[in-house]
């Protein structure tokens, strides 16, 4: 058998059975030495669960599993690792403390007598890293780098640790257009240098750049292996989710009303101090979609902040519907008519040892029906969660279950059920559709379309440029905390986005037409 079709990794029907919910149910998977296999399907569809089985986080309920033609039962994770499977997760291992070498190297440190060998240590990450083109300081603090560097860090634990099955739980969820170019060269790189790669992952566009072969699965089961050339995304989506998707939205003119959020020459300040926002100005009228492009970085968070209360704003002033609401408390904020959906669903969107009841009650649970002269009414707040959950289809076995039991992109359809269900005037969206699948994203599209259609106004940050050009009415571009162009998604294009993103300003020709 020639050695490039050898199979590295086989599951054969694997099941895995939660007190009666197949997660997985007979699902099979085949990786080849050197190949890179995208695995695809639905938030909830038991992509994770299939994974974790495979890096040792899970045991099956049953079915086998072959590393290089061999059975083998992977028990726990040092199993995994013995067999030379690493999985970068998507929310990263790291310890926020430490430096880079000290993580990469925690659990499996080098010795020289009794000592710890850290120049020996600094010697192999940096071979490591010149090899692979994971350029990374080993010196510096985890808090202190960006997240491209974070994961370039997880992936250099897991080379470290001398494996060659790499597993990347949704990679590029955390990262911008550009850090996911450089991060699809790296994989490539490490398929060229013989790793062979599982890349869970809901992007299509992806797909087609880097994947060899894709294995769909849905609602558990195995749907298929197909080679990526051999596809369309349209296919893919429908296979996925086991319907037609619309690919391309639908979207009537904007009725403009009346001035939702006018923010006037706004300043506001990083954590440590330096101005983030420098003197930023714009307005949103209700029928309307404003988006704001930019490399992540550039002041977008600080923004956000100071718009819904949880920043100090320097200098300046936010009014929303002509009220001046500068500086005032997040749940003023919130009664004035704003709903906020956060880029980072864990950190700021839920809280997540509560129920999926108590989650969707946090904005509202001390008004009517839910309270009543401070009693809590909890038949109506679970009731209100089943229909909230039913309406958004959020993947769940109860309204019960805690929030940090859901899969990523079920906790962000919690979020938006959450904050679209209130009736506000202004919603913030940040990265509304990070970490989901295709169907649900073309379902989040419409809602925030037909909220759009329905008189709200819309501040939409994402860093999917297609995002921004298929959704927005004008678009925004920030660089540097300030202003660099403001263009209308029908006269512009995704270079020269990028363009006005890096700074270049086009002037007369380009940085203003709207």
């Amino acid at each position: 058998m020639n050695q490039e079709n050898q199979s590295i990794i086989e599951m054969r029907h694997i099941v895995k059975d939660f007190n009666g919910f197949k997660a997985n149910d007979d699902i099979n998977l085949t990786l080849k030495k050197g190949e890179i296999l995208a695995l695809l399907g639905e938030n909830g569809a038991g992509k994770s669960t299939l994974m974790s089985i495979l890096s040792g986080l899970l045991e099956p309920t049953s079915g086998e599993i072959l590393v290089r033609q061999e059975k083998v039962e992977i028990k726990n994770p040092t199993v995994a690792k013995d067999l030379g499977i690493g999985m970068v997760h998507q929310h990263f291992m790291l310890a926020n403390a430490f430096s880079v070498l000290e993580n990469i190297i925690l659990g499996y440190e080098p010795t020289k007598g009794l000592k710890l060998d850290f120049k020996t240590a600094k010697k192999q990450i940096f071979e490591l890293s010149q090899r692979y083109g994971l350029t990374v300081d080993p010196n510096a603090r985890i808090s202190d780098i960006t997240v491209a560097q974070q994961q370039r860090t997880e992936i250099l634990k897991v080379l470290y640790r001398g494996a060659d099955i790499l597993i990347f739980d949704e990679p590029t969820a955390v990262l911008t257009p550009q850090e996911i170019t450089e991060f699809i060269k790296i994989l490539k790189g490490l398929a060229k240098e013989g790793k062979s790669i599982i890349l869970i992952t809901h992007k299509l566009d992806e797909i087609k750049a880097v994947a060899d072969r894709v294995t769909v699965i849905r609602a558990g089961k195995s749907v298929g292996t197909f080679v990526v050339k051999d596809v369309s995304d349209e296919k893919l989506a429908e296979l996925m989710v086991g319907r037609h998707v619309q690919m391309n939205l639908d979207k009537e003119e904007a009725h403009l009303g009346k001035t939702i959020l006018q923010v006037n020459d706004l300043k506001v300040k990083e954590s440590r101090g330096n101005l983030a926002v420098k003197g930023l100005s714009f307005k949103i009228k209700s029928g309307e979609i404003l988006g704001i492009a930019g490399i992540d970085g550039n002041g977008q968070d600080e923004l956000v902040e100071a718009l819904t209360g949880l920043r100090k704003v320097e200098s300046g002033n936010v009014l929303i519907k002509g009220e001046d609401l500068t500086n005032q408390k997040a749940r003023k904020i919130t009664e004035s008519g704003v709903s906020s959906i956060p880029a980072d669903r864990q950190k700021y969107g839920l809280i997540l040892p509560l129920t999926l009841a108590e989650n969707l009650a946090l904005q509202t649970y001390y008004q009517e029906p839910y309270s009543k002269h401070g009693i809590m009414n909890f038949p109506a707040i679970h009731q209100h969660a089943k229909e909230l959950i039913k309406k958004f289809d959020v993947r769940t076995t109860s309204e019960n279950l805690a929030a940090g039991e859901l899969s990523g992109g079920n906790q962000q359809k919690l979020i938006i059920a959450r904050e679209l269900d209130r009736g506000s005037d202004l919603i913030i969206a940040f990265q509304p559709t990070r970490g989901l699948d295709v169907g649900a994203i073309e379902y989040i599209h419409k809602q925030l379309l037909a909220e759009r259609d329905a008189g709200k106004a819309i501040l939409l940050i994402s860093y999917e440029l297609s995002e921004i050009m298929q959704l927005s009415d004008r678009i925004l571009v920030l660089h540097d905390g300030k202003k660099s162009g403001e263009v209308r998604p029908e006269s512009t294009s995704e270079t020269e986005l990028g363009l006005l993103m890096t700074g270049v300003n086009k002037g007369k020709e380009g940085a203003s037409r709207v």
